[in-house]
């Protein structure tokens, strides 16, 4: 179980960060962000979480807000993550944790 809920963390971990890179990224590059390859990775890479959320949000979210439904989701969920990670931790020994 304790392996289940560290590669869900780092999965969340991991879109969390490419979101955050290309919003980055989309602020540096500005309207010329479409012709950039590494916005055109970081896209590609985000696609799954942005189109989970757009999936589960109402109609009324407008489209450019999903990227910051998508952070708030996933933060919420890498919260969740880190406390079972913990409570499974102190659960076994803080030993087999490191």
């Amino acid at each position: 179980m304790l392996l289940l809920v560290v590669i869900l963390k780092g999965a969340v971990e991991l879109s969390l960060m490419v979101i955050v890179g290309r919003a980055l990224l989309g602020l540096l590059a500005g309207a010329g962000r479409q012709r950039n390859i590494f916005w055109q990775i970081l896209s590609i890479a985000a696609r799954p979480a942005l189109w989970l959320t757009r999936r589960v949000s109402p109609k009324l979210v407008l489209d450019r807000h999903i990227p910051l439904a998508a952070i708030s989701w996933l933060l919420a969920a890498w919260v969740l993550l880190v406390a079972l990670k913990v409570e499974h931790c102190l659960a076994l020994s803080p030993a087999v944790c490191r």
